[in-house]
Protein backbone atom coordinates (compact mmCIF):
# COMPACT_ATOMS: atom_id res chain seq x y z
CA UNK A 1 0.00 0.00 0.00
CA UNK A 2 1.44 3.48 -0.52
CA UNK A 3 1.77 6.15 1.75
CA UNK A 4 1.30 10.16 0.89
CA UNK A 5 4.06 11.74 1.15
CA UNK A 6 2.20 15.36 0.87
CA UNK A 7 -1.04 15.50 2.25
CA UNK A 8 -3.48 18.18 2.04
CA UNK A 9 -6.24 18.69 3.61
CA UNK A 10 -9.21 21.93 3.40
CA UNK A 11 -7.02 24.03 1.54
CA UNK A 12 -8.48 27.53 0.57
CA UNK A 13 -6.90 30.12 -0.52
CA UNK A 14 -8.97 34.04 -0.64
CA UNK A 15 -7.70 37.16 -2.39
CA UNK A 16 -7.97 39.94 -0.42
CA UNK A 17 -8.86 43.25 -2.38
CA UNK A 18 -10.50 46.98 -1.09
CA UNK A 19 -13.93 46.30 -1.36
CA UNK A 20 -13.93 42.76 -1.06
CA UNK A 21 -12.78 39.09 -0.84
CA UNK A 22 -12.69 36.61 -3.25
CA UNK A 23 -11.73 32.78 -2.75
CA UNK A 24 -9.67 31.08 -5.92
CA UNK A 25 -9.30 27.74 -3.77
CA UNK A 26 -12.45 25.98 -1.50
CA UNK A 27 -11.66 23.59 0.87
CA UNK A 28 -9.17 21.13 -1.48
CA UNK A 29 -7.60 17.98 -0.36
CA UNK A 30 -5.62 15.63 -1.80
CA UNK A 31 -2.53 13.04 -1.06
CA UNK A 32 0.28 12.69 -3.48
CA UNK A 33 1.91 9.07 -2.93
CA UNK A 34 5.45 7.96 -3.04
CA UNK A 35 7.10 7.75 -6.41
CA UNK A 36 3.65 9.16 -8.04
CA UNK A 37 2.73 11.31 -10.28
CA UNK A 38 -0.23 13.02 -9.46
CA UNK A 39 -1.99 15.27 -12.29
CA UNK A 40 -3.98 18.26 -11.36
CA UNK A 41 -6.45 19.25 -14.37
CA UNK A 42 -8.60 21.91 -15.10
CA UNK A 43 -9.52 25.10 -17.39
CA UNK A 44 -7.40 28.30 -16.86
CA UNK A 45 -8.08 30.35 -13.82
CA UNK A 46 -9.75 26.73 -11.83
CA UNK A 47 -7.27 27.49 -8.84
CA UNK A 48 -4.23 24.78 -9.62
CA UNK A 49 -1.54 27.53 -9.61
CA UNK A 50 -2.82 29.04 -6.41
CA UNK A 51 -2.86 25.23 -4.65
CA UNK A 52 0.51 25.14 -5.54
CA UNK A 53 2.02 28.29 -4.30
CA UNK A 54 -0.09 27.86 -1.29
CA UNK A 55 1.72 24.64 -0.56
CA UNK A 56 5.06 26.09 -1.42
CA UNK A 57 4.18 29.09 1.01
CA UNK A 58 4.86 31.57 -2.02
CA UNK A 59 1.77 33.57 -1.53
CA UNK A 60 2.04 37.19 -0.13
CA UNK A 61 0.47 37.33 3.41
CA UNK A 62 -0.22 40.91 1.94
CA UNK A 63 -2.74 40.38 -0.41
CA UNK A 64 -3.78 36.42 0.33
CA UNK A 65 -4.93 34.72 2.57
CA UNK A 66 -4.16 30.91 2.94
CA UNK A 67 -6.14 28.53 5.39
CA UNK A 68 -5.74 24.91 5.77
CA UNK A 69 -6.66 21.90 8.26
CA UNK A 70 -3.07 20.43 7.37
CA UNK A 71 -0.23 20.45 4.59
CA UNK A 72 1.78 17.69 5.50
CA UNK A 73 5.16 16.76 4.12
CA UNK A 74 6.83 13.51 5.68
CA UNK A 75 4.68 14.21 8.46
CA UNK A 76 5.26 17.70 8.84
CA UNK A 77 2.55 20.26 8.77
CA UNK A 78 3.98 22.86 6.57
CA UNK A 79 0.69 25.28 7.21
CA UNK A 80 1.74 25.62 10.77
CA UNK A 81 5.95 26.54 9.92
CA UNK A 82 7.30 29.95 10.09
CA UNK A 83 8.72 31.74 6.91
CA UNK A 84 12.00 31.06 8.17
CA UNK A 85 11.74 27.42 8.77
CA UNK A 86 9.84 27.27 5.53
CA UNK A 87 12.70 28.59 3.34
CA UNK A 88 14.66 25.76 4.82
CA UNK A 89 11.87 23.11 3.63
CA UNK A 90 11.53 24.78 0.04
CA UNK A 91 14.20 23.90 -2.28
CA UNK A 92 15.47 20.78 -0.58
CA UNK A 93 12.26 18.66 -0.06
CA UNK A 94 9.98 20.46 -1.91
CA UNK A 95 10.65 22.05 -5.21
CA UNK A 96 8.52 24.00 -7.95
CA UNK A 97 8.94 24.27 -11.60
CA UNK A 98 6.99 27.20 -12.62
CA UNK A 99 5.30 27.96 -16.47
CA UNK A 100 7.59 30.71 -17.63
CA UNK A 101 11.65 30.25 -16.56
CA UNK A 102 13.23 33.32 -17.98
CA UNK A 103 10.71 35.24 -15.45
CA UNK A 104 11.51 32.40 -13.08
CA UNK A 105 15.29 32.72 -13.33
CA UNK A 106 17.22 35.89 -12.75
CA UNK A 107 18.45 37.46 -15.55
CA UNK A 108 21.99 38.63 -13.77
CA UNK A 109 23.19 35.93 -12.70
CA UNK A 110 24.36 33.20 -15.40
CA UNK A 111 22.77 29.51 -15.03
CA UNK A 112 26.00 28.05 -13.59
CA UNK A 113 25.52 30.44 -10.70
CA UNK A 114 22.01 30.00 -9.93
CA UNK A 115 22.17 26.12 -10.12
CA UNK A 116 25.14 26.10 -7.87
CA UNK A 117 23.35 28.47 -5.15
CA UNK A 118 20.72 25.95 -4.53
CA UNK A 119 23.23 23.35 -3.59
CA UNK A 120 25.49 25.96 -1.42
CA UNK A 121 22.90 26.81 0.18
CA UNK A 122 20.46 23.65 0.78
CA UNK A 123 23.67 21.05 1.25
CA UNK A 124 25.98 22.87 2.29
CA UNK A 125 28.43 22.34 -0.46
CA UNK A 126 31.61 24.39 -1.32
CA UNK A 127 31.75 26.38 -4.56
CA UNK A 128 33.94 23.99 -6.38
CA UNK A 129 31.74 20.89 -5.18
CA UNK A 130 28.82 22.60 -6.22
CA UNK A 131 30.06 23.19 -9.59
CA UNK A 132 31.19 19.73 -10.01
CA UNK A 133 27.75 18.31 -9.03
CA UNK A 134 26.04 21.30 -11.12
CA UNK A 135 28.01 19.70 -14.13
CA UNK A 136 26.37 16.46 -13.45
CA UNK A 137 22.99 17.51 -13.03
CA UNK A 138 23.18 19.59 -16.39
CA UNK A 139 24.26 16.22 -18.23
CA UNK A 140 21.42 14.54 -16.77
CA UNK A 141 18.77 17.10 -18.00
CA UNK A 142 20.59 16.37 -21.63
CA UNK A 143 22.97 19.25 -22.29
CA UNK A 144 25.80 17.45 -24.33
CA UNK A 145 28.24 20.84 -22.87
CA UNK A 146 27.22 21.56 -19.61
CA UNK A 147 30.32 23.90 -19.43
CA UNK A 148 29.09 26.04 -22.01
CA UNK A 149 25.26 26.03 -20.47
CA UNK A 150 27.09 27.07 -16.84
CA UNK A 151 28.52 30.21 -18.23
CA UNK A 152 25.38 31.53 -20.24
CA UNK A 153 22.42 33.76 -18.93
CA UNK A 154 18.87 32.84 -19.54
CA UNK A 155 18.22 35.12 -22.41
CA UNK A 156 21.43 33.91 -24.48
CA UNK A 157 19.02 29.67 -24.24
CA UNK A 158 16.27 28.63 -25.68
CA UNK A 159 12.71 28.04 -24.13
CA UNK A 160 13.37 24.25 -23.59
CA UNK A 161 16.85 25.31 -22.35
CA UNK A 162 16.09 27.04 -19.33
CA UNK A 163 13.13 24.64 -18.87
CA UNK A 164 15.60 21.85 -18.48
CA UNK A 165 17.76 24.34 -16.39
CA UNK A 166 14.70 24.39 -14.01
CA UNK A 167 14.30 20.82 -13.99
CA UNK A 168 17.99 20.90 -13.00
CA UNK A 169 17.62 23.62 -9.77
CA UNK A 170 14.45 21.75 -8.83
CA UNK A 171 15.75 18.26 -9.00
CA UNK A 172 19.62 19.08 -7.44
CA UNK A 173 18.15 18.42 -3.68
CA UNK A 174 16.49 15.13 -4.99
CA UNK A 175 13.58 16.80 -3.03
CA UNK A 176 10.58 14.59 -1.40
CA UNK A 177 7.59 15.96 -3.73
CA UNK A 178 8.63 18.36 -7.26
CA UNK A 179 5.41 20.64 -8.11
CA UNK A 180 5.17 21.68 -11.64
CA UNK A 181 3.31 23.84 -12.84
CA UNK A 182 2.70 23.73 -16.89
CA UNK A 183 6.49 23.06 -17.40
CA UNK A 184 5.81 22.75 -21.14
CA UNK A 185 3.10 24.92 -21.97
CA UNK A 186 5.57 27.38 -23.78
CA UNK A 187 7.51 24.66 -25.48
CA UNK A 188 7.19 23.02 -29.26
CA UNK A 189 5.66 19.67 -29.27
CA UNK A 190 8.89 17.97 -29.33
CA UNK A 191 10.58 19.72 -27.20
CA UNK A 192 7.63 19.02 -24.72
CA UNK A 193 8.13 14.90 -24.73
CA UNK A 194 11.56 15.77 -24.26
CA UNK A 195 11.11 17.85 -21.26
CA UNK A 196 8.58 15.67 -19.47
CA UNK A 197 10.37 12.13 -20.37
CA UNK A 198 13.57 13.82 -18.63
CA UNK A 199 11.15 14.84 -15.35
CA UNK A 200 9.14 12.07 -14.85
CA UNK A 201 12.60 9.58 -15.45
CA UNK A 202 14.51 11.77 -12.62
CA UNK A 203 11.55 11.41 -10.63
CA UNK A 204 11.89 7.64 -10.80
CA UNK A 205 15.60 7.84 -10.14
CA UNK A 206 15.80 9.71 -7.09
CA UNK A 207 12.16 8.57 -5.77
CA UNK A 208 10.51 12.22 -6.13
CA UNK A 209 6.98 12.23 -6.14
CA UNK A 210 5.57 14.68 -8.84
CA UNK A 211 2.63 16.75 -8.60
CA UNK A 212 1.78 17.68 -12.59
CA UNK A 213 -0.31 20.95 -12.87
CA UNK A 214 -1.80 20.74 -16.33
CA UNK A 215 -4.99 21.51 -18.79
CA UNK A 216 -2.98 18.96 -20.98
CA UNK A 217 -4.92 15.66 -20.96
CA UNK A 218 -2.49 14.10 -23.43
CA UNK A 219 0.10 14.59 -20.85
CA UNK A 220 -2.11 12.87 -18.25
CA UNK A 221 -2.63 10.00 -20.64
CA UNK A 222 1.10 9.37 -21.12
CA UNK A 223 2.80 10.58 -17.61
CA UNK A 224 0.15 10.47 -14.56
CA UNK A 225 -0.64 8.11 -12.59
CA UNK A 226 -3.86 9.79 -11.02
CA UNK A 227 -5.56 12.94 -11.50
CA UNK A 228 -7.55 15.76 -9.41
CA UNK A 229 -9.90 17.74 -11.48
CA UNK A 230 -10.40 20.78 -10.41
CA UNK A 231 -13.53 23.53 -11.48
CA UNK A 232 -13.90 26.81 -9.62
CA UNK A 233 -11.18 26.52 -6.91
CA UNK A 234 -12.71 23.11 -5.96
CA UNK A 235 -12.27 19.74 -6.67
CA UNK A 236 -15.05 17.68 -8.61
CA UNK A 237 -13.37 14.00 -9.18
CA UNK A 238 -10.31 11.81 -8.63
CA UNK A 239 -8.92 8.86 -10.04
CA UNK A 240 -6.39 6.99 -11.36
CA UNK A 241 -5.76 7.97 -15.17
CA UNK A 242 -7.32 4.94 -16.67
CA UNK A 243 -10.24 5.07 -15.27
CA UNK A 244 -10.61 8.62 -15.40
CA UNK A 245 -10.74 8.35 -18.58
CA UNK A 246 -13.01 5.31 -19.34
CA UNK A 247 -15.20 6.00 -16.69
CA UNK A 248 -15.11 9.66 -15.77
CA UNK A 249 -17.97 10.72 -12.82
CA UNK A 250 -18.37 14.11 -12.80
CA UNK A 251 -20.18 15.85 -16.15
CA UNK A 252 -17.09 18.95 -16.25
CA UNK A 253 -14.73 16.02 -16.58
CA UNK A 254 -16.47 14.37 -19.30
CA UNK A 255 -16.85 17.47 -20.85
CA UNK A 256 -13.04 17.95 -20.92
CA UNK A 257 -12.46 14.85 -22.20
CA UNK A 258 -14.50 15.99 -24.94
CA UNK A 259 -13.35 19.72 -25.84
CA UNK A 260 -10.12 18.42 -25.66
CA UNK A 261 -9.46 14.68 -26.20
CA UNK A 262 -12.54 14.27 -28.33
CA UNK A 263 -13.45 11.43 -26.23
CA UNK A 264 -17.04 10.61 -26.02
CA UNK A 265 -18.13 9.39 -22.60
CA UNK A 266 -21.85 8.64 -22.31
Amino acid sequence: MKHPVLSVRKLSVTRRQPDRASTVVDSVSFDLNQSEVLAVVGESGCGKTKTAEAVMGLLPCDTWDVQAESIELDGTNLAALSAAAMRKVRGRKISMIFQEPLTALDPVFTAGNQLCSVLCRHQGMTTKAARTSSMAMLERVGFAEPDHIMRSYPHQLSGGMRQRIMIAMAMACQPRVLIADEPTTALDVTTQAQVLRQLTRLGEEYGTSILLITHDLGVVAQYCDRAVVMRDGRTVEEAPVPKLFSEPQHEYTRQLLNATMGVRSA
